[in-house]
């Protein structure tokens, strides 16, 4: 047992099982969305209750995605305090993106891409079938755990998931804009 003077890398003091927590939570997420997106029936079929969603998920994907272009500038800038203020900026704006997310859904469903633009559609639903969803569940947990990391005060270990949580996480949210300028033109 160290003493009181002794410092403890933070590193060595990761539970295990505080990860495992952030996964499973994680893959229980991913797996209600994908149920609500696929075989949930939706309450407004007509689309007429909140309408907006959509746009609205498209300016928080929009918005998380400057969070994090400004987050990356003021910590190779190593301007620490606003880095974690616009990750938690970031985080913030991704949160109430999955409850609009969430309820955009249950009212309206999954919009499904119009099948006489055959080219279009190709590149939409490779766009969001493949890097898009599949990224989007893996980087759920790769954030929760660069926050828990980050605000346990377990720096390196932050940094080292961080340079794959960024690029991921950035993805992700401008690809969610890209899928949905592209619903939104050839609807």
């Amino acid at each position: 047992m160290p003493s009181s003077t002794q410092q403890v890398n933070p590193e060595y003091r990761t539970p295990p099982a505080v990860i495992a927590s952030i996964i499973a939570v994680s893959a229980i997420a991913s797996l209600f969305l994908a149920w609500l997106v696929y075989y949930h029936p939706p309450v407004d079929v007509a689309g007429t209750h909140l309408a907006f969603l959509p746009a609205l998920d498209a300016v928080l994907n929009a918005l998380c995605a400057v969070f994090l272009v400004i987050g990356y500038r003021f910590i190779r800038r190593r301007q620490i305090t606003a880095h974690r203020n616009s990750m938690f900026g970031a985080f913030i704006v991704s949160s109430v993106f999955l409850v609009a997310y969430i309820a955009n859904h249950v009212l309206h469903g999954d919009m499904l891409f119009p099948k006489a633009y055959p080219t279009a559609r190709f590149i939409y639903l490779w766009i969001l079938l493949t890097p898009h969803i599949l990224l989007a569940i893996i980087c759920l947990p790769m954030i929760l755990i660069t926050f828990f990391l980050s605000l346990t005060g377990r720096f390196p270990a932050h940094r080292r998931l961080a340079r794959w949580t960024y690029p991921i996480w950035l993805y992700v949210s401008v690809s969610g804009v890209i899928v949905y300028a592209m619903l939104a033109a050839y609807r």
